[in-house]
């Protein structure tokens, strides 16, 4: 998911409803066993120098939706590490230069998996801008994303190639229809995503990131992730870790945990944050669903099931479900400065059946083409599949993930997954089930990533947990940083909302402190919630 809270809509290109808007949060796609260190990969190793010998050329962006002051570049890379011969791609990156005296580059990524770090650093680059004293700030569309070499699996809303309905979602209580659809589904991102497929996933665009490094001159990757940015930054620092400089991780992800107790983590979390919503929801008149903070609850969950039996019409070309709903409430409670946004959306589709402010949430309004594939050169972002965001989600997670439930397993298991992914949230669970499906029946994922990135010997990291974070918990960074070894440092945010730079002064400051003078908060210390006063103090709890 996209991890820094917008006032603006959240820019997801979703293919419609259905069984693909039902999958995107944290679902996998096909892809190959990627490639892992040098060391693990075998004794002879490709030769890549041409790809780092290569020297990054900023020009004029061309887009004419990205800000005047951002420049615009490409680096190549190979498509497939272990056969670099074989065929390239070509990344996207945007910067702004750095005002004050420079250091070299630092590098963001804004989560996902699948969001594009160009069109993000963009919209958003003023909340960075205090980098840029010592930095080029520097974000980038990773391969299958955004202008590079975009993924995507669908023809259009409402009807896939294959003629299947996409906006009548697989219904988990009967398994085989289930795995009928999950095939066709496939097929078809496999038919609409090209060569890049099979080479999508966290430990190839961790290799990417040190090609971009070199590229840009930096003897060291200064690093910034969020959310999903910060496994791929973890990756890194596993396969890298002599060449990492300083590199900060908010709102960390897992490492470990399987696909499935990832998403009755991610429900059980964002349940919590609708509960608070509604709390603050029922002390304002205005609010949708009334000031009896018990039956605004049920109202929620009537609303969501009465949109899934009967969808509404909607401006983007399709009907509007319950589950794109779910969708759009999930990204509106990233972080409160969203809530009074997010009510008033609420209040036009209750009161007047608007989709529009809900949808905007869900989509960011975008009607874009679908793919069709690409040969490793940029596309224009007018041609960016209308779909990227959910179909590079679903590839790059399922390229991760080793896991791969058999037929039987999977007929088996359905009915208890689903009745734990709905006890962890009735609004959210059924939302969330499918990212422990989707991967059946293709290639499993690596497990480079579960097995080897640990006891990392890099520099020092700082790792920045937020108590209140509604889709990476607490306790992934606590683990993470255990599993990381003495090499991460951990900072204790005791706000609230997904990630702490944006929202949380403290975090801010600790963060952009190391970023730019290498001064790392102690080990354990805390930030308070804005608002709480006080200062960063050290603290065990």
């Amino acid at each position: 998911m996209p991890a820094v809270p917008r006032t603006r809509p959240v820019l997801r290109r979703c293919a419609g409803a259905g069984a693909v808007a039902l999958a995107l949060l944290g679902s996998g796609l096909p892809a190959t066993e990627v490639a892992t260190t040098a060391a693990a990969a075998g004794d002879r190793q490709p030769d890549l120098t041409r790809f780092y010998r290569q020297k990054v050329r900023w020009t004029a962006c061309k887009d004419g939706e990205l800000p005047k002051d951002m420049q615009c570049a490409k680096v190549t890379v190979p498509l497939d590490y272990a056969r670099p011969a074989k065929g390239t791609l070509d990344l996207a990156l945007s910067r702004y230069r750095a005002t004050g005296k420079s250091q070299g580059s630092v590098l963001l990524n804004f989560g996902g998996p699948g969001g594009s770090g160009v069109s993000q650093l963009g919209q958003d680059g003023k909340e960075f801008m205090s980098l840029t004293n010592g930095y080029d700030v520097v974000g980038f569309d990773p391969r299958g994303v955004g202008r590079s070499s975009p993924v995507s699996c669908g023809d259009g809303p409402g009807q896939s190639s294959d003629g299947a309905d996409a906006d009548e979602p697989p219904d988990a209580a009967h398994p085989q229809a289930l795995m009928k659809a999950l095939k066709q589904l496939t097929v078809r991102c496999t038919r609409n995503s090209g060569p890049v497929l099979p080479h999508i996933g966290t430990v190839n665009a961790a290799r990417d990131l040190d090609v971009i490094r070199q590229a840009l001159g930096d003897r060291k990757l200064n690093y910034l992730g969020f959310s999903y940015g910060t496994k791929l930054g973890a990756v890194y620092a596993a396969q890298f870790p002599h060449n990492v400089g300083r590199m900060a991780l908010d709102g960390v992800d897992t490492l470990t945990e399987s696909l499935a107790e990832q998403g009755v983590a991610g429900a059980r979390g964002q349940q919590t944050a609708l509960d608070d919503f509604l709390d603050w929801c029922a002390t304002d008149l205005g609010c949708p669903f009334g000031q009896d903070r018990r039956k605004a609850g049920e109202a929620v969950l009537k609303l969501v099931r009465s949109l899934d039996e009967d969808p509404v019409p909607s401006d983007f070309g399709g009907p509007f479900t319950g589950q794109d709903l779910v969708d759009a409430i999930g990204q509106g409670l990233y972080g409160k400065e969203l809530w009074t946004k997010l009510e008033r959306a609420l209040s036009s589709l209750v009161d007047d059946g608007d989709t529009r402010g809900v949808q905007n949430f869900a989509s960011g309004g975008a009607a874009l083409p679908v793919g069709r594939g690409h040969n490793g050169g940029l596309v224009n972002s007018s041609d960016i599949p209308v779909d990227n965001l959910s179909a590079a989600l679903m590839a790059i997670n399922c390229a991760d993930d080793p896991d791969r439930p058999s037929a039987r397993q999977l007929t088996a298991d359905v009915a208890r997954l689903r009745k734990a992914y709905e006890q962890a949230s009735p609004v959210f669970g059924r939302f969330r089930l499918t990212q422990v499906l989707l991967c059946y029946g293709r290639p499993r994922g690596t497990d480079f990533i579960r097995d080897e990135v640990k006891d990392v010997s890099s520099a020092r990291m700082l790792l920045v947990g937020t108590r209140g974070d509604p889709a990476t918990p607490y306790s992934w960074t606590v683990k993470t940083a255990k599993r990381l070894g003495p090499s991460a440092v951990v900072l204790d945010n005791r706000g609230d909302g997904h990630t702490g730079y944006t929202s949380s002064r403290c975090v801010r400051a600790k963060v952009d402190d190391f970023l730019l003078y290498g001064t790392l908060p102690a080990d354990g210390s805390s930030c308070p919630a804005d608002g709480d006063g006080g200062a960063v103090t050290d603290s065990s709890g």
